[in-house]
Parts: structure tokens; C-alpha cells; sequence
């Protein structure tokens, strides 16, 4: 795996959203929705995003994707750097990097039929001069796709409130699908569905990586489907990534102390080794993430905390091969 190309490098990625004036203060305050997060995809691999809600995880999937321009960063995919593109080079980046939405009755246009809705992407593409397709190829395209998620293509002509969720989730997969990219962001994709669903789309997931050879930014709360579908898993902490790992490594020996507690909130199927595990519960709230902190910012709620923690920020190094953590329990300050 570490022999394979980057695909994508993200840098130093902020994004911070303002606020308005409060009645005290003259000067405009910020949301740090996410200050400061560094990690690499490798082709043909998934990296699982993970963090309780509001952390920054899909803030930070739509910074990368450049729907929202970040504040600070940088986003290099196949060696091209998006935050410094024009309009028109960043549309021609994008047919690499195509995204799958958390709601699948928001994300359609209920008023486009599926064929419709999986063509769109080729038509603007094709529209713009970056695609070379006619119509007849283009229709054969929206089949196959139908074909290949599971849908039949006989319902290329049905609206989006004719399919359950799981269908509907399908057709934004298949969408994701029709410029071929190398690269999908799947922003929790599959939160919002029923649980029977939930495994057939991961799977199908799995079956469409090893076919096309997809790399994948997958995002979700759930920590079981986080484990059965990365090869490596980011964790995530008020807009920083505080430990990335192999899956594997990182279930087993979780490093920082918001990621051991995380995984102790995970049911374990066996009954004897729940029986055993001990629950870390974590003391106060999140804080708010409209300022900046000097130090660690998990520091009020964590039970290994030092003086140092207080007043430096951890930096995120590598402790073990393949596994870095930003705790100062691991290696000193500077």
C-alpha cells in the first residue's frame, strides 16, 4: 500500500466561517470549523474520516472538494493544486473527484428522471467541451450504471420518490460513477439509511472499488462501518485530526485519549468481552468551536492531561509506523 501513488495531499486545510458582530465586541468572531488538517489518500485506498457530530468531518469533505474555498491549505489532487485554480481548470479537476451525498432525498432532483439525473454530469461536462460523448453512447453509460448498482435500466424513466432510500442511494452513487473518476468523497452515505440497507451499500461500495480501481474519502459516525470499510481511519476532534492509523492498528491499539474513548462507547458483539470492557465516559461538553485555543484542545475533557497540554498545541507525529497521534503522552514537546 505505502508503494502506491498520492492521489490526494491535503495541507494545513482551514476553514473558518465568520460571524456577525456581537453586541460587546466591534470585531466579527469565527466559526474554526476546521483549523489546521494535514493527511494523504494513496490510490486505490480508503481513508475513513470518524469524529462525533460537528467535529468538522464534512466541512472538511467539501474544503477538499472546494465547495466551500478554504480559508488556509492546500488540496493537491494528481499533483494539481485546486485552491489555486481557475473556474474552468477546477470543473476540468473535478471529473477525477465526484461526490455521494449523505441524504438521498435531498441530493436528487426530484424533478429529473434517474436517467436524467445519472446523465447530468456528462451533459454539463460534454456542454463545457471537457467530454467527448454523443447520445446513444451516453444513454448506453446511464444503462450500464443502472446495470451496475443494482438498479434495473428499465427504471431510467421513474422520478426519485418512486425508489426507496437505498435505490435512491444508488442512483447518486451511480451518478458519482459517470465521469469515471478516480476519487469519490462519500460524505456519511450511508447514515441515513435503514441498517438491513446499510450493509448492501457498503459492500457495493467495496465491489466498485476493486472493479475501478477507486480511491475513497469516507466519512461516517459509525465506528463498525468505519472499520469494515477503511484501510486506514482518521480521527477527528474540534476541526483537528488528532490520530490517523491502519483500521486494524487503530481498533486494537487506540493512542490518544478521545480515540480510546470513542471505541469504548462501540458495542461489542461478544457478550463475554462487553461484559469485561471498561466504558470510558468523558467529562463536560465539546467546547464551542468559535475560538481558538493555545494548547490541546481536548485538554478540559481528558483524564491524562498535563501541564504542558494546557499550553501547546500536540502536533500530529508518527509514533509507530503507519500510526500518528498528536498527544504529547507520546513524544515531547518542542
Amino acid at each position: 500500500m505505502n508503494d502506491r501513488e498520492i492521489l490526494l495531499d491535503v495541507q494545513g486545510l482551514k476553514m473558518h466561517f465568520p460571524t456577525g458582530r456581537s453586541i460587546l465586541s466591534k470585531n466579527r468572531g469565527f466559526i474554526y470549523a476546521v483549523d489546521g488538517v494535514d493527511f494523504q489518500i494513496r490510490k486505490g485506498e480508503t481513508l475513513g474520516l470518524v469524529g462525533e457530530s460537528g467535529c468538522g468531518k464534512s466541512t472538511t469533505v467539501r474544503a477538499v472538494a472546494q465547495l466551500y474555498k478554504p480559508t488556509e491549505g492546500h488540496v493537491t489532487l494528481k499533483g494539481q493544486d485546486l485552491t489555486t485554480m481557475s473556474a474552468h481548470d477546477l470543473l476540468a479537476a473535478r471529473k477525477n473527484m465526484q461526490m455521494v451525498f449523505q441524504d438521498p432525498y435531498a441530493s436528487l432532483n426530484p424533478r429529473m428522471t434517474s436517467g436524467d439525473i445519472i446523465a447530468e454530469p456528462m451533459r454539463i461536462f460534454q456542454q463545457r467541451g471537457l467530454l467527448d460523448m454523443g447520445v446513444q453512447e451516453r444513454n448506453e453509460r446511464v444503462e450500464h450504471l443502472m446495470e451496475r448498482v443494482g438498479l434495473s435500466r428499465f427504471f431510467k424513466n421513474r422520478y426519485p420518490h418512486e425508489f426507496s432510500g437505498g435505490q435512491r442511494q444508488r442512483i447518486g452513487i451511480a451518478r458519482a460513477l459517470a465521469l469515471q473518476p478516480e476519487l469519490m468523497l462519500c460524505d456519511e452515505p450511508v447514515s441515513a439509511l435503514d441498517v438491513s440497507i446499510q450493509s448492501q451499500i457498503l459492500n457495493l461500495f467495496k465491489d466498485l472499488q476493486a472493479e475501478f480501481g477507486l480511491t475513497y474519502l469516507f466519512i461516517a459516525h459509525d465506528l463498525a462501518v468505519i472499520q469494515y470499510i477503511s484501510d486506514r481511519v482518521a480521527v477527528m476532534y474540534l476541526g483537528l485530526i488528532i490520530e490517523i492509523s491502519g483500521a486494524k492498528d487503530l481498533y486494537k491499539k487506540p493512542l490518544h485519549p478521545y480515540t480510546q474513548a470513542l471505541l469504548s462507547a462501540a458495542p461489542i458483539p461478544d457478550p463475554k468481552v462487553e461484559a469485561q470492557r471498561k466504558r470510558i465516559i468523558l467529562s463536560g461538553d465539546v467546547p464551542s468551536p468559535d475560538k481558538q485555543r493555545p494548547g490541546c484542545y481536548f485538554y478540559d475533557r481528558c483524564w491524562k492531561r498535563m501541564d504542558v497540554c494546557k499550553a501547546k498545541r500536540p502536533q500530529l507525529k508518527e509514533v509507530d509506523e503507519g500510526h500518528q497521534v498528536a498527544c504529547f503522552l507520546y513524544h515531547k514537546p518542542e
